[in-house]
This record gives structure tokens, sequence and C-alpha cells, in this order.
């Protein structure tokens, strides 16, 4: 049973800045709401009140709306007009496509002398002989009954023939409440009896299509057991959620090596360019998807792309340039491409340093400036220290002269005045 709450009220009056005493607006439709409570304390100078779509019963708990102009209880359970004697403000009441049989229930809206327009359309007593003229003849200040206007000789035909009228409609009332007693006794065991057996058994798609099916009646009931099936089918579709929720999506093995994971179901294609040595991942996203709801992360072994917070990534065959690897998406298709170059390092042994004094025999020096080549071991020859260069030889010529460094040249040295060659004394080494 949905109810009516303090957070409820306050979000659908965001426009006043969720404060609800000054509120003369709410719109409270569609909420699945069984029954009206607390409104009148919340919001006291309330002027219109929008509750339609819901499984409300029965009209209560709005006696103290004393500037309520327009109450719209259409499409739920109501089956008895009353509890609005006192709601001298109301000009408009929409009740279409409720269950309201007892029409001589309408007499408590009497003391309503605003009301103008009255909407009944879709209810059981609109079937009544002569109901128009009833409701025209026992509401005096209506100008229109279900968007139709009222003529003056309307009401004057209505009020002529007003106590015969009554007495015919008081009779097809109670065929009415006779049959709506034995439908509603019937409908309920129906009901219980085809949940406690039949869908019991039933798997939660199988039952769905079932109930869909089938025919049923235009009864409050029926309505009850539509929600129902709405109810558990929203559980069904939370507990998917959060089984999906649960399940921890593995990105690596181990090892350390990536799955290729396509969270996201979208389709993709791969190709490997061997004449340009790249790989081209082409991504078919969707064309109106913003780029802001994509993540794209290049590593060198694999690429990730979250999608909406889903993961597609793929594992790479051979490693990748990070650093050149771009990713592009199509303004026309909003296909993204990733191209990722391959990279070419590889990983040379260090040379040791005997493997690099290699003889010239093995490997002949090659003089490109010179255009000459040797294959021969060759050595420096220097011949005694005793000779001494003949610099009486070196003639001029178109080359350069030799500089000569005046330390390498040898002269004899004279002893000094003071030296004394004594035999005894050992020479120096």
């Amino acid at each position: 049973m949905v109810r009516i709450t303090v957070e409820m009220v306050r979000n659908k009056a965001e426009h006043h800045d969720r404060l609800l005493a000054p509120l003369e607006e709410i719109a409270l439709h569609q909420e699945n709401i069984e029954k009206i409570e607390f409104i009148q304390d919340w919001c006291p100078k309330l002027k219109i009140l929008l509750m339609q779509s819901n499984l409300i019963a029965k009209i209560e708990n709005l006696n103290r709306l004393k500037h309520l102009t327009y109450l719209n209880l259409a499409l739920n359970n109501i089956e008895v007009v009353e509890n609005l004697d006192r709601c001298e403000s109301l000009e408009k009441l929409d009740l279409t496509l409720n269950f309201i049989g007892e029409i001589v229930s309408v007499e408590s809206l009497v003391g309503n002398y605003n009301l103008a327009n009255l909407y009944l359309t879709g209810n059981p007593c609109t079937d009544f002989d002569n109901y128009r003229d009833f409701v025209i003849g026992t509401l005096p200040q209506l100008s229109a009954l279900d968007g139709i206007d009222i003529e003056r000789s309307d009401r004057i035909k209505a009020l002529q023939n007003l106590p015969m009228i009554r007495s015919d409609i008081l009779f097809e009332q109670k065929n009415y409440k006779y049959q709506r007693k034995a439908q509603k006794s019937r409908l309920e065991n129906t009901i219980k009896e085809k949940w406690d057996t039949e869908y019991s058994n039933m798997d939660i798609d199988e039952r769905n299509k079932k109930f869909w099916a089938e025919k049923t009646e235009h009864a409050p009931e029926v309505r009850y057991e539509i929600e129902r099936m709405r109810q558990l089918k929203l559980k069904s579709y939370e507990s998917e959620d959060k089984k999906e929720e649960k399940r921890e999506i593995r990105l690596f093995t181990s090892d350390g090596r990536p799955f290729n994971i396509n969270q996201p179901k979208i389709d993709f294609k791969f190709s490997d360019e061997e004449d340009l040595n790249l790989y081209v991942l082409d991504l078919a996203i969707y064309k109106h998807l913003d780029t802001n709801l994509l993540d794209i992360d290049i590593q060198s072994n694999y690429v990730r792309v979250i999608i909406k917070g889903k993961i597609f990534q793929l594992h790479l065959p051979q490693e990748i340039d990070i650093t050149n690897s771009k990713a592009q998406r199509s303004q026309i298709t909003g296909h993204l491409v990733v191209t990722m170059p391959k990279s070419n390092f590889t990983l040379k042994k260090p040379l040791k340093y005997k493997e690099s004094l290699v003889s010239t025999k093995q490997k002949p020096n090659v003089n490109k400036e010179m255009g000459m080549t040797s294959s021969k071991r060759e050595f420096l020859e220097i011949g005694p220290s005793d000779d001494i260069l003949d610099f009486t030889k070196i003639t001029q010529s178109n080359q350069k002269p030799y500089y000569i460094d005046p330390r390498l040249i040898l002269t004899e040295k004279k002893p000094s005045p003071e030296f004394v060659d004594n035999p005894e004394v050992p020479d120096l080494i």
C-alpha cells in the first residue's frame, strides 16, 4: 500500500521551494495512492488537488480544505460520492472512470453552492435511465454536466419530473448494488484461487504473458490485481539489477593477462593493417551519445573503453606504441576509431668488453672517406733509442710541414762545473 508522505508532497512542491503551508496546487497523480490522508493538515491553503490515476477507494480527509476549488479524482476506485459537503469553495469535481453506482450519493453535494462542473463519465451510474435529468434536478447549481452545458429548459424538465425520476433511479441503483455485491465476491474468490494454484507454479515471464492476454472485467478488484502484477514485475527487475551489481567484473587473469570484455554489447571491428604497421579498432558508438560519457584507456597490450559505466576491453596481440596512438570519433556516424601503431622496439644483448675487442683480421677496417680497406694486422715499429732523427732529409713539398715538438729533439748535455766523478759512487738507476 502506497501512503502519502511528507517527502512525496515536498518533491511535488519543488516549484514552491518545498514549502507546504503556503502551497496552493499539488499534483499527486499516478502514485498508486490508496488513501487520502494528511493533505488537509499539511496544505491548508490548497486550491487545486490532482489525484487522478491512483487506487483511492473513498473520498475522505478533505473537509478542512476551505479554499479548494478543483478536485480531480478520475481513474480511481471510488464507488460513493461523500465527505465533500464542507469544501465550500469547490467549483469543479472530476470523478471520471470510477465505479460510482450509488447515484443518489450526489445529493451530498447540494450544499456545495459554488459547484459548477461535475464529471461522472465512465461510471456505472451513467447507464441508468434518466441519469442526467436526476443529477440536473438534484444539483441546480451546476452549469455543466460531463462537459455538456445545462440549458434552462433541461433544468425545468428535470425539476418537474424529479420525484418520479428519483424512484426509478433508486430501483436501478438497488439492482446494481445486488449485482456489484455478487461480482465482488466472485472476483475475490477467482483471483485468490488463480494466484494460489495457477500462478504460483509459473515462471515470471510466462505469468505476465498469460495475465495480460486474459480478458478481465471492469471492477476495482481487477485494478488491484493489475497493480499487484505491476509491483511484482518491478521487484523482478530490481532483483536482476542487484544481481548485476553484485557480480564483479574481472579485468585481468591471475597472471596479468587482460580479458576480452564487451559489457555494453556493442558492435566493433578490429583490423591489423600490416602495410601501415598498426592496429585499428572501430567501435559502433551510438550516434547521439555524448562524448563526455566515454572514457578511453590505451595500454601497451590492451585498450579499454568505458561507455556509460559499462566496460569494453580488448586484448592486443602485439605491443603498441602508446605515445603515437590516437582516438577519433566520427561526427556523422558517431563511431569511435582508435588507431594504435605497433611497437618496433627490440632489446638487443649488450656487448661485453672482450667481444668488443675484435681483431682486424676478422673485421677489416673500412675507411669510407679514403675508400680503402685493410685486412692485415698493423704494428707500430719503434727504432733504437740511440738513433737520432735526421731533419736534413726533410724536403719541401705540396704537403703541409710537420710540426716537431722541441722536447723530442735529443741534445747532448754537458756536466756542471762543480760535478766530480767519483768511481766509488754507484751509478743512478
